[in-house]
């Protein structure tokens, strides 16, 4: 039987290697990875890397095994949009990055039940 706290540590883990696996291929795309897990006040940056002079704040969202319920990256709400934009904008001032152009991105990932990506796609500009 699972306990509430018991999907919430399964719901960690999946957001945690799915981050994981975005920051690998985000390495592995040349990307330098400057911070992950940002957090301030406003919310949390999932992974903030930076490539070609450009920063690039990066989404990452995970489903387990299905799009029945939609892909991962149509789970970014405009809400989820405004937040993110907040929290970069607390992080651009805390890290004094004023003269960098700044990029949203999304990293949508399925996975299996192991935690193995089934699909990962990397979405540009996505806000």
């Amino acid at each position: 039987m699972n306990s509430p706290s018991g999907k919430k540590d399964s719901r960690k883990q999946k957001g945690a290697a799915a981050e994981e696996l975005a920051a690998a291929a985000l390495i592995e795309k040349g990307y330098r990875v400057l911070d992950r897990n940002w957090r301030c006040r406003f919310g949390e940056l999932d992974i903030v890397a930076e490539t070609g002079g450009t920063l690039v704040v990066i989404e990452v969202r995970s489903r387990s095994g299905t799009t029945s319920f939609g892909t991962p990256s149509e789970s970014v709400n405009a809400r989820k949009v405004m937040q993110v934009r907040n929290t970069a904008q607390q992080y651009v001032h805390h890290k004094r990055y004023y003269e960098r152009p700044i990029r949203f991105d999304v990293i949508s990932i399925i996975l299996r039940p192991d935690l193995t990506p089934v699909s990962m796609e990397h979405i540009e500009n996505a806000f």
